[in-house]
């Protein structure tokens, strides 16, 4: 069975953005804006541990996990058809 690119995708991409709002808002509530240090603070240019900064996460999120999910999804469906062609 393959997996479809397009919506694994758009899948992993949207619950990572998801993850990572809420991940914010969350840090947020518990220790308020700016706590110490994150590290996605590194990882994404312009986020911070602000309400504005979980909407640029968000977005970062998105699309890194999209890409990766891609990557994954195409590498799954060749090495699948691979398997199957020898079997």
């Amino acid at each position: 069975m393959k997996l479809n690119i397009k919506a694994f995708a758009l899948t992993c991409g949207t619950l990572w953005a998801v993850g990572v709002f809420f991940l914010t808002w969350w840090l947020i509530f518990l220790e308020g804006p700016e706590p110490a240090g994150c590290f996605l603070n590194r990882v994404y240019k312009g986020y911070t541990m602000t309400p504005m900064g979980s909407v640029i996460g968000a977005v970062w999120g998105f699309f890194d996990a999209a890409i990766g999910g891609a990557i994954f999804a195409w590498l799954y469906n060749l090495l699948v058809g691979k398997m199957t062609k020898t079997q």
